[in-house]
């Protein structure tokens, strides 16, 4: 078998179509991809590694220039992974510079996170970049990533990041906690992204009433996917234990007096400076999480 004609005629067919039936070139794209991957495969068992160098020489004189060394080895490394029966659904799902980010990563598990949150919230290109940039899936628990590898059901706080970015656009060296909430609410949207799926704002200084005084919570949110309330407590010292009494606090009385019988119990989240794991280790209450946050 001629695998190198084979490999040119797959792309100078595709290049052809494309210019014909622009409106599903991105499909054409990623099956010639594919059956290039496969035959880059299939070919390097016969001639060893090299053949990948040798076959981009002549396609980047005979196709374009665009075919060199490093596209190839992305066309063979996009067929090694779809070729699996647990992933080949979504070889087509996305577009090929999306992939060209997912296939530097090197790792299936860590690839199919990031390929179900671009399916989920619609990514582009470069929000799917900023999203590995930030090292999202890093940040997830050993649990989370453990369930996902599971397919288990999630939980609302699974996919808090830890810790949790948030950017100091005005460069503060000290913060404070009313200022460290006034980065968060100037920038809501990647706050609430970086909590997980389904959070919405409430209220900033949420005004409850204990006996006589009036107290009042950081942040009141509301995960429509789990239909909760959620509490945001901020501290920028580490994390103490009367912390935990006092966003608890905070959470019975949103349940007693918010909440209504079809919605699910408060969760409580306290943002921190540095975290104590020996702290959460002797919480009983599972609904509260900490996390630290981290300003970029």
């Amino acid at each position: 078998m001629n695998y190198y004609n084979e490999i040119k005629n797959e792309l100078i067919n595709n290049e052809i179509y494309k210019r014909v039936k622009d409106y599903s070139k991105n499909r054409s794209d990623l099956n010639t991809y594919y059956n290039v991957g496969k035959l880059l495969s299939e070919a390097g068992k016969h001639y060893g590694e090299g053949i990948i160098t040798k076959y981009s020489k002549k396609l980047q004189i005979e196709v374009g220039k665009k075919y060199n060394k490093r596209t190839l080895f992305r066309m063979r490394q996009f067929y090694v992974m779809f070729s699996s029966e647990k992933v080949s659904p979504l070889a087509t799902q996305l577009s090929w510079s999306h992939y060209i980010e997912l296939l530097a990563l090197n790792d299936e598990n860590k690839i199919l996170y990031y390929i179900s949150q671009c399916l989920q919230f619609n990514l582009s290109r470069n929000e799917l970049r900023n999203k590995i940039k930030n090292n999202e899936y890093e940040r997830l628990d050993n649990k989370t990533k453990e369930k996902l590898i599971k397919k288990e059901e999630n939980k609302i706080t699974d996919f808090v990041k830890n810790p949790i970015i948030i950017k100091n656009r005005y460069d503060y060296k000290y913060i404070s906690e009313k200022v460290l909430k006034q980065l968060i609410l100037e920038d809501l949207d990647n706050f609430l992204t970086e909590l997980g799926e389904g959070f919405t704002y409430i209220k900033n200084e949420y005004k409850i009433k204990l006996g006589d005084n009036y107290n009042y919570i950081d942040l009141l949110l509301y995960n429509i996917k789990f239909r909760c309330y959620v509490v945001i407590e901020l501290k920028i010292i580490p994390l103490k234990k009367e912390h935990i009494g006092q966003i608890q606090t905070y959470m019975n009385y949103i349940d007693r007096n918010i909440k209504t019988i079809e919605e699910d119990n408060t969760i409580g989240i306290i943002i921190v400076r540095k975290n104590n794991k020996y702290i959460m280790e002797y919480c009983s209450d599972k609904r509260i999480i900490a996390k630290e946050y981290e300003l970029v």
